[in-house]
């Protein structure tokens, strides 16, 4: 199994969860819930991988590093 395909399977165990644990409600905003949940952690492991070099973080997400700046600063991580 891929490093991709383990995340894709956290998520979608952890999605089934959610859904189970719902015991019948009806789920809102599902989208913004995984992309807030996961955003964060994200950032924080890379940016620790990257020594705090937005730089290389930007390059290793394949983002812009502005864009990674916002992230970041949305988020208060800078």
């Amino acid at each position: 199994m891929t490093r991709g395909s383990d995340v894709s399977e956290c998520v979608r165990r952890s999605l089934e969860r959610y859904f189970r644990d719902l015991d019948g409600e009806q789920p809102g905003d599902v989208y913004q819930m995984v992309l807030g949940q996961v955003e964060r952690p994200m950032l924080e492991v890379v940016m620790r991988h990257a020594n705090g070099n937005q730089t290389l973080a930007a390059e290793m997400l394949g983002i812009n590093r502005n864009t990674l700046r916002r992230k970041l600063a949305d988020l208060d991580l800078l």
